[in-house]
């Protein structure tokens, strides 16, 4: 009767040394839960991003083609590119934001588990809960855009006769040379 009753003490305290743990890690999953939910927007800009950079480069691309087309069909051919990247990103988006999303879960969580402790995540999770903090996040692409601007007009000057420059340079290497126009190609 006493080793049985040794047994149920061992077990019971086996079980409480256990359960603050257990405990421990649902509370820190729950953080990594919220941090996950709180930059949900940032996952999903970041998303969009990936998703539309192939219509940015297509569109790069699609830009001095469409100066070469005779004017009269110019416009119409940029509604009609325009149209079919549009419809790109209408598909493509969604598809990207659902894996990021997905994904965020399984790798930007275990690094959170990983690297933070309970306390820093309960004070990450403050700090993106702070109003002042969203106020600024806010204010992200305003900040950006206008130092976007300042630059593009301070370099302007100094960066479109460089840019002009590597255009030509790459254009002409690669338009293949035109035979000389000496006559008649000989006969073989």
């Amino acid at each position: 009767m006493i080793k049985t009753t040794l047994t149920g003490i061992t077990m019971a305290l086996a079980l409480m040394a256990h359960s603050p743990s257990h405990a421990q890690a649902n509370a820190k999953k729950e953080l990594v839960a919220k941090v996950l939910q709180l930059q949900q927007p940032g996952i999903e800009a970041m998303a969009r991003q990936m998703a539309e950079q192939p219509a940015m480069q297509v569109m790069q691309q699609a830009g001095p083609a469409l100066q070469r087309l005779p004017a009269e069909r110019r416009d119409a051919v940029a509604k009609d590119v325009e149209a079919d990247l549009r419809k790109y990103a209408e598909e493509a988006v969604p598809i990207v934001r659902g894996s990021a999303t997905k994904a965020a879960a399984s790798t930007i969580g275990p690094m959170l588990e990983e690297r933070f402790t309970e306390d820093e995540l309960r004070q990450i999770v403050a700090m993106l809960e702070s109003p002042t903090i969203r106020k600024f996040q806010g204010m992200a692409g305003d900040m950006q855009k206008a130092l976007m601007e300042k630059v593009v007009a301070e370099t302007r000057a100094e960066i479109e006769p460089k840019a002009r420059a590597m255009t030509a340079s790459v254009s002409k290497r690669l338009t293949p040379p035109t035979p000389a126009a000496s006559g008649p190609a000989p006969k073989k």
